[in-house]
C-alpha cells in the first residue's frame, strides 16, 4: 500500500498533471464566461430577429404522449451549437498562437550544418589534446 501512495503522489506531482488541473479549471471558468456572452449577449438579439420571446425556450410541438407535449427544442440546440462555435474559435486561435511561439522556438534551437561541423571539430581537437 506504500509503494501504490509514492506512486500515486510521483503521479499526481507531475507538472503535467498540474498544467491538466489548472486547465480544467480554467476551462470551466471560461465555459461559464462563454454561456454568459450566449445566453445574455447573442440569444437575446437572435430572439429579436427571429420573433421568439426567449430564444432558448424556443421549440416545436410535433406530437402528444400522454397528454404531454413532445417538443423539438431547436432553441436550446441553437444555443449549444453558438457555445460550441466560440469555444472552438477561441480554441483555435490560441493553439494558433502556440504554434507561432513553438516555430519560432523551433528555428532559435535549429543549429546549421556548419556550426555541428563546427562543434564536431572542437570535440575533437579537446579528445586530442587529453590524449598527449
Amino acid at each position: 500500500m506504500k509503494n501504490f501512495m509514492q506512486d500515486f503522489k510521483a503521479f499526481a506531482m507531475r507538472g503535467n498533471m498540474i498544467d491538466m488541473a489548472v486547465g480544467v479549471v480554467i476551462g470551466g471558468a471560461f465555459g461559464t464566461i462563454i454561456n454568459s456572452i450566449v445566453n445574455d449577449l447573442i440569444m437575446p438579439f437572435v430572439a429579436l430577429l427571429t420573433d421568439s420571446s426567449e430564444m432558448a425556450k424556443a421549440a416545436i410541438q410535433i406530437g402528444e404522449r400522454g397528454g404531454e407535449p413532445v417538443l423539438l427544442k431547436y432553441g436550446a440546440f441553437l444555443q449549444s451549437v453558438i457555445n460550441f462555435l466560440i469555444i472552438a474559435f477561441c480554441i483555435f486561435v490560441v493553439v494558433r498562437i502556440l504554434g507561432r511561439f513553438q516555430k519560432k522556438k523551433d528555428v532559435a534551437v535549429t543549429k546549421s550544418d556548419e556550426v555541428t561541423l563546427l562543434e564536431e571539430i572542437r570535440d575533437e581537437l579537446k579528445k586530442t589534446n587529453k590524449s598527449v
